[in-house]
């Protein structure tokens, strides 16, 4: 749900995300994480796991599910007034990048215990050993993506963009994720790179197709958590080509499918998307009665 709410940021309904927030982690979620990680039968079609569907730490189960969710949100929602105008698409900038690039390292600090804690167990040598590599591993995917996303902006913007950075870092976390524990360090640092370039092309590629993600969370955690997904075979002798693209299928047509519904039946009961007036003042002001930033406000 996190990943949904900074696609949809600036224009959504509160209650409309609660809303929705209580079927996507009770419902939604729950059953397509069983399908790899409980061993279930995708509605007693076929099981991802026999198919050769392998995600250890969840570049799909968890971070393509919630781009999915969130892409089915934005398309019903529509883009924040005055982002794109005619041919041409107009940033808005945040409100404060250094708090963004703390919740980045908080996010990063994060990982390791999202992807170390993956491997279940701590009270051996070689589950000792496996924790370490999976640390390395990660570490090393989000450094290099962070760098390589950098390197991307600066060659393309002629700028060294933070956003873009944060973003790569973010991107190559995802992207190690669905499999951190058989790359070789150097193996894990180049998915990281890949994941950081392709980071800032997707979220170039939305803008043109007028898909409005302030934060890029769908190309971050949506495309990287596809490439993620399609890196395992490479590794992983245990998975298979076929099986990644059946099981990130779908995971895709699962959580888009049932997200389009629920937030199309959401948006016809009690509308999803705030007035134009409210999305001028703030969402913050409007839905909670409090200003984010009120030191900005005018002064008496």
């Amino acid at each position: 749900m996190s990943i949904v709410s900074g696609a949809v940021a600036e224009r959504m309904k509160l209650w409309a995300f609660l809303s929705f927030a209580v079927v996507m982690t009770g419902v939604i979620y729950p059953l397509e994480g069983a399908w790899t990680w409980n061993g279930d039968d995708v509605f007693g079609l076929y099981n991802l796991g026999d198919l050769g569907f392998s995600d250890f730490a969840g570049s799909g189960i968890v971070h393509m599910a919630g781009a999915s969710a969130a892409l089915a949100a934005v398309l019903l929602l529509g883009p924040r007034h005055g982002k794109y105008k005619g041919n041409t698409v107009k940033a808005i900038p945040g409100a404060n990048l250094p708090l963004a690039t703390l919740g980045t390292f908080i996010l990063w600090m994060g990982w390791f215990g999202f992807n170390g804690g993956s491997v279940l167990k701590l009270g051996d040598i070689n589950s000792a050993h496996s924790v370490a590599m999976v640390f390395l591993n990660t570490n090393a995917a989000a450094a290099t993506g962070g760098i390589c996303a950098l390197l991307t902006a600066r060659a393309l913007f002629g700028k060294a963009d933070l956003t873009m950075l944060l973003n790569g870092a973010l991107a190559g976390l995802v992207t190690i994720t669905a499999e951190p524990s058989t790359p070789t360090p150097l193996q894990a640092s180049l998915f990281g790179a890949v994941g950081g370039v392709l980071v800032v092309f997707a979220i170039l590629s939305l803008d043109k197709l007028r898909i409005d993600d302030p934060v890029g969370a769908i190309s971050v955690h949506g495309v990287c958590g596809l490439l993620g997904l399609l890196l395992v075979p490479v590794t992983n002798d245990g998975s298979t080509f076929s099986g990644q693209i059946i099981g990130a299928a779908t995971i895709f047509i699962w959580v888009f499918t049932t997200s389009l519904v629920i937030w199309a039946i959401l948006k016809k009961v009690m509308g999803i998307r705030v007035s134009a007036e409210e999305e001028y003042q703030g969402v913050d002001l409007a839905e909670c009665g409090m200003e984010a930033y009120p030191e900005f406000g005018n002064k008496s």
